[in-house]
């Protein structure tokens, strides 16, 4: 009602079952689902009809009559090889042109110039890499959609298909069990979450990937694992940890800066939880900073505890690189080991999966899967030699 029906488009996406018993595709699913909107007082204006197989033009006349879309507002959305080929396949169908056409937008003709090599790595891939994601979630691998999707438009940019391997982050806590879940990896992902549970398989997995030079990437609170790790293992603060996970903790590597907290709370922007878009200063020749091409970056946030400044001294100069911060160099959003060191071995306090794009992958996951190639690639010289 605010901008007018004239203005609004509703899609309604819904199941065209096939029964092989009798041989038939069923409307009445579609059916019911359409009166139920209108019991809500949505009317939908174009009905994308999902199937195993394609429709014939009854069946699509059928709904229209029975729904009462345009026969040309339904269409087909067939189960297909990837979910990529669906932009095609609904253009074909012919609905884009179908919108465009009820909104009265303005067109041009479409242009898949930066979609066809999406495709192209998605059915022809040259490469193929193992990536191990460590997380407490695994059993919803739905919690990490957004990490999964940036992981392999990352793969997207180097022609290279991304096998996804979950790992239980419990079970990394041992030597043996990260040697075992992540020795055959090309790379590691630690992606973001809230707790306790889970934290000593993820400091595991930081652990071995950093002894075993196998690349890495922290999200969240993979960057704070990673600050923690590094400080009990490296720098001798054997009883580091996070005000998140023991608040009585002598040694908060992690914590919720005093400035953060008046900031936020007073910007009613969720309690002391950080959100929201944020620019970084990234360190000239840094890893980052290389892979972004730039020595600036901005990327969306969602977290409450931060790399506790007090620290930073300590662990620089055991050898942990803060490569990026923000706010007049304040607040931590980037760390890693430096390249002499380490081949990727990086994190962000963001969430840079966010921001990417199956035609424009994030620069940190398009890094990470340029080392995981790397690093198979060694791989395999060492065995032939």
């Amino acid at each position: 009602q605010d901008v007018g029906r004239d203005n609004v488009f509703f899609v309604h996406v819904t199941l065209v079952p096939f029964l092989k018993p009798s041989g038939e595709l069923k409307t009445k699913p579609t059916q019911h689902s359409v009166a139920m909107l209108r019991s809500l007082g949505i009317q939908p204006d174009a009905i994308v009809c999902r199937s195993d197989r394609e429709l014939p033009d009854a069946i699509k006349s059928k709904i229209s009559q029975m729904c009462d879309v345009d026969r040309e507002a339904v269409v087909t959305a067939a189960d297909a090889s990837s979910i990529y080929d669906i932009p095609q396949v609904l253009h074909d169908e012919g609905l884009d042109s179908y919108i465009i056409k009820s909104l009265r937008l303005e067109t041009s003709e479409v242009d898949w110039t930066n979609w066809e090599p999406v495709t192209e790595a998605v059915h022809r891939p040259k490469h193929e890499v193992n990536i191990a994601l460590v997380g407490k979630y695994i059993d919803l691998p739905d919690a990490y959609l957004s990490v999964t999707e940036a992981l392999r438009a990352g793969g997207f940019a180097e022609l290279t298909k991304v096998n996804i391997h979950w790992v239980r982050s419990d079970d990394c806590e041992t030597e043996q069990g990260a040697l075992s879940n992540l020795g055959e990896m090309d790379a590691i992902c630690v992606p973001g979450g809230f707790g306790v549970r889970g934290i000593e398989g993820k400091l595991g997995a930081l652990k071995f990937a950093r002894e075993n030079q196998i690349p890495t990437l922290g999200l969240c609170l993979g960057l704070q694992c990673m600050v923690i790790e590094f400080a009990r293992n490296v720098a001798g603060i054997t009883d580091a940890t996070s005000s998140e996970f023991d608040p009585e903790g002598k040694n908060p590597v992690i914590a919720t800066m005093a400035e953060q907290v008046d900031k936020i709370a007073s910007s009613n922007l969720g309690g002391t939880m950080r959100l929201g878009l944020y620019e970084a200063n990234l360190l000239p020749g840094s890893v980052v900073s290389k892979t972004y091409g730039s020595v600036l970056a901005s990327e969306r946030h969602r977290h409450r505890y931060e790399v506790n400044n007090s620290y930073r001294e300590q662990l620089a100069s055991a050898g942990l690189v803060f490569s990026g911060t923000s706010e007049k160099d304040s607040l931590v959003e980037y760390v890693e080991l430096p390249a002499d060191v380490h081949p990727y071995y990086v994190s962000t306090q963001a969430h840079p999966e966010f921001k990417s794009r199956p035609t424009k992958p994030n620069p940190l996951f398009h890094g990470l899967v340029k080392a995981a190639l790397v690093r198979q690639q060694q791989q395999r010289l060492f065995e032939e030699s």
